[in-house]
């Protein structure tokens, strides 16, 4: 259980050593420590050179000090930071005096994201935007999360929740006030129709979830076909370094080898996988086992036949992903005509390797439909506005139903909104949702 009226503080840059560490204080205690360990507190939001001295009045460091006085920071609260040199032991000096003063003790993973929710500055999307904004390693994962970092998915989904209010004031006015004049004899005319209409909206926002997840998880591409076709030394070109053995000696990979790249501003998942043929030994077949466990989870299957000596395999019956035929080694063989293969390239020389990422991005492209960034990336999300509009469906299909029965289905919906939000949510899943963050975020 977190207590917030406790004053945190943490580092919140990089791994030191550094050139600039900055350590970030949060809570009411926050400006007095500042003070204690600087002199007088400088102006709010200007960066003042100071000495950040210890109780005793010995020196510790030299650096800037910025504090930002409550409620004009990122947590609401008092806040302070001190930008110090990047040494290890110049930080660790100055945290240990920190964390002799009363009332302070070091940050949680994600407690000053959490703070900042719990009063109120940001909302749960945003705060799941701003840790998907720092983990992001392509173009297209720190354009989903900007767009929910800084408030614009969030803004749509409060949108919804006010026409979902606004329908059902409309109807307790006929119910409440059936018999004064100025209020309409039906609603159906005026909510209703509005009501098809957002059921649209997230039907096909919905629909985009799976770009969202797409762009936030990334894609999956699974390696797989008979030994030695050089799956392994197409999972080494694509990543521009040796992360799997290769080998002649057939049954080299027993396990399934994960590498991420980054293709076109997208993150790609890429699983090498153990060759495809009858095996005895017991843990050839566990690895066999994997790899057609690999090829029914993915998105892409790049099945690889060697061309100089092609043996092909039964894959999955299953398989939900594309599968891409490649013809590989076409420098020791003459060219396959029978137009079996979508692909012809060798891992060895690298001829083929562009045509094989223009093709990955066209198929990212193809499965993402991309019109806009206002995606939701995260099951959490789907999973809750997937239910509520179910209960607007319900409300819209419910015409024999009375009024009261309508409203409620109404009210359900805009409650789980609400939990996309953060409105409703608990303090079990808010647990989990902020522990994910890094410490000093």
């Amino acid at each position: 259980m977190l207590h917030f009226d406790q004053t945190i503080f943490a580092l919140s840059t990089g791994s030191l050593p550094s050139g600039v560490a900055v350590l970030r204080l949060s809570g009411r205690k926050a400006l007095p420590a500042c003070e204690m360990l600087t002199g007088a507190l400088p102006a709010p939001r200007v960066a003042t050179l100071r000495t950040i001295r210890t109780r005793n009045n010995l020196h510790l460091d030299r650096g800037l000090v910025v504090i930002f006085p409550a409620p004009a920071s990122f947590t609401g609260e008092d806040c302070v930071e001190f930008h110090l040199h990047g040494g290890r032991a110049v930080v660790a000096a100055v945290l240990e005096e920190l964390g002799q003063l009363p009332g302070l003790r070091a940050a949680e993973a994600g407690e000053f994201s959490r703070r900042a929710f719990e009063n109120g500055k940001i909302d749960l999307v945003e705060a799941e935007g701003l840790g998907d904004l720092i983990a992001a390693e392509t173009e297209m994962q720190r354009r989903l999360a900007v767009e929910q970092s800084f408030g614009t998915l969030s803004t749509l989904y409060y949108g919804w929740s006010e026409r979902l209010l606004e329908a059902r004031a409309l109807i307790e006015a006929e119910l409440d006030f059936a018999d004064e004049g100025d209020v309409p004899g039906s609603v159906s005319a005026r909510i209703w129709s509005d009501m098809r209409l957002l059921s649209d909206e997230m039907a096909a926002h919905l629909r985009a979830a799976k770009t969202g997840e797409l762009i936030r998880d990334g894609l999956k591409v699974a390696l797989v076909g008979a030994p030695n076709a050089g799956k392994s030394s197409l999972m080494n070109r694509l990543v521009d370094r040796d992360v799997a053995i290769v080998s002649e000696i057939a049954g080299t990979t027993r396990d399934v080898i994960h590498a991420e790249i980054d293709i076109g501003g997208f993150a790609v998942k890429l699983y090498d996988t153990a060759g495809l043929r009858d095996a005895s030994e017991t843990i050839e077949r566990e690895g066999i086992r994997r790899a057609l466990a690999a090829a029914v989870q993915a998105d892409i299957v790049l099945y690889l036949e060697d061309l100089g000596h092609p043996i092909e395999v039964e894959l999955p019956s299953d398989i939900q992903g594309r599968i891409v035929r490649i013809a590989n080694k076409d420098d020791l063989a003459a060219r396959d005509l029978t137009g079996r293969y979508d692909l012809y390239i060798s891992a060895q020389s690298g001829r083929g390797i562009g045509e094989l990422k223009d093709l990955i991005i066209a198929e990212l492209k193809a499965q993402s439909m991309i019109s806009s960034m206002r995606l939701p990336s995260r099951l959490r999300q789907k999973g809750f506005i997937t239910r509520a509009h179910l209960h607007l469906q319900d409300a819209l299909d419910g015409v024999k139903n009375p009024l009261e029965i309508r409203a409620e289905e109404l009210r359900i919906a805009g409650e789980q909104l609400g939990h996309v939000t953060g409105q409703h949510n608990t303090e079990d899943l808010l647990a989990v949702i902020f522990s994910a963050f890094c410490i000093g975020k």
